[in-house]
């Protein structure tokens, strides 16, 4: 009869990293229930498993479990900053700006499936000063990496006719927006058909000649 093989046991440092993930999926939970000024730490140490003072160890504030929130959801399952995610990868090779958009869209999509939620948590206390700046700092996150893309864009395929640069960066940012997703979620709209129209408004909104290449 062959022993059993026991797993081997996890480093502290791997121990620390579920903890910490099992917290913030615990807070997500609380916080999309209760809101931002409702969530309790307590609340979140019993939903995660483990002792309140664990969780303001790893946190200290609910402002920064908060930020952890969103930069976990922004990360995603790689754990990558959206600019090193593979759709930003597909974007760049891209042969049309249509397809670069739809790249976007993709990838943009992907990260408000799980980053919608915890935002507008944010957005619903703008008195909270650490709330406040959780939605400051993710915006102006957001504002430099589209600002890049749109730039990449304009490069390499024409803009609408009298469209410049940081119009352009405006309306990807209104658009492409969680406030927008989640109203379209809210009104039976799927992930599929969302991210179909938001990949042609924006063909069309942003782009001269959707899916031409600018002749050099």
């Amino acid at each position: 009869m062959a022993e059993a093989v026991n797993p081997p046991k996890r480093t502290r440092r791997e121990q620390a990293a579920a903890t910490r993930e099992r917290i913030i999926r615990a807070a997500v939970e609380v916080f999309s229930e209760a809101g931002f000024m409702g969530a309790r730490m307590g609340d979140i140490a019993t939903r995660s498993g483990v002792a309140v003072q664990t969780v303001y160890f790893t946190f200290h504030t609910k402002a920064e479990l908060l930020q952890a929130c969103f930069d976990h959801a922004v990360l995603g399952p790689e754990r990558l900053p959206p600019m090193e995610q593979p759709f930003f990868a597909d974007l760049v090779a891209a042969r049309s700006g249509r397809a670069a958009l739809a790249a976007f869209v993709d990838g943009n999509t992907a990260i408000l499936t799980r980053a919608a939620v915890i935002k507008e948590v944010a957005e619903s206390a703008p008195h909270e000063p650490d709330a406040a700046a959780v939605v400051a700092n993710s915006e102006r996150l957001r504002r430099e990496g589209l600002s890049q893309i749109v730039a990449l864009i304009a490069d390499r395929w024409s803009l609408r006719a009298g469209l410049t640069v940081e119009d352009a960066t405006d309306l990807l940012l209104m658009l492409s927006s969680s406030g927008t997703y989640l109203t379209l979620r809210r009104y039976g709209w799927s992930d599929e058909k969302y991210a179909a129209w938001l990949a042609d408004t924006l063909a069309k909104q942003l782009l001269e000649r959707p899916g031409r290449r600018r002749e050099r």
